[in-house]
């Protein structure tokens, strides 16, 4: 859980990279973020940089249990899948490289730190500090969401994205599933790995 006192990410900083080196970048990234409905079950998001360049899309289900999400390249090669795990009181997800299941493909484990809360918490373990029942020492926290206006990620005590989630808000798009999110990542922070953090605390606010 993030400390009372906040730090950001700066230049020099070390390097955050959790799914790929080629998703971290020496400068801050400001991304722009699409979701739409396709139908009932599915959903996408598509990710843009600030010259409306497609750097990543993701698929995957919108409702139900064992969900799937899929996050790809521009050119449709998988980058990382990200799954549901079982049904229990605090979701759990489990992100693997590519489209394995395997353990050694494990980029890191995700788990909604309250059963019930107004406002969307999840706890990030990596393969190292999986044993997440018997910890509570998690190596990065993410909180927000669309309807709460914010989306933050922190390593310890240091924001590294998510200054902020900014939208024009209408319940009309809002509730047919079309609406944007635009964050900043800061320097040497793979974006991937905060895209999907962005998603994962997203799909927990899709009611409409």
């Amino acid at each position: 859980m993030p400390k009372n006192k906040k730090t950001e990410w700066q230049v020099g900083d070390p390097t955050i990279s959790v799914v790929s080196d080629q998703f971290c970048n020496p400068y801050p990234m400001d991304l722009l973020v699409k979701r739409k409905v396709q139908n009932f079950s599915k959903d996408h998001y598509e990710v843009f940089d600030p010259s409306g360049n497609l750097l990543l899309q993701v698929d995957g289900q919108a409702w139900g249990f064992n969900r799937k999400r899929t996050m790809r390249d521009p050119a449709g090669f998988t980058i990382l899948t990200m799954r549901q795990k079982g049904l229990a009181l605090k979701t759990k997800w489990e992100v693997h490289g590519g489209e394995s299941k395997e353990r050694e493909d494990l980029l890191f484990t995700v788990q909604q730190s309250q059963a019930v809360s107004l406002k969307t918490s999840v706890d990030v373990f990596l393969p190292e500090n999986n044993n997440v029942k018997k910890t509570n020492t998690c190596d990065f926290h993410a909180s927000g969401g669309y309807s709460n206006i914010s989306f933050k990620v922190f390593k310890s005590d240091a924001l590294i994205a998510g200054v902020g989630v900014t939208h024009k808000f209408t319940w009309g798009s809002f509730c047919k599933g079309k609406y944007n999110f635009k964050v900043r990542v800061h320097p040497e922070v793979d974006y991937a790995f905060i895209i999907a953090l962005l998603v994962m605390v997203d799909d927990n606010e899709n009611w409409c």
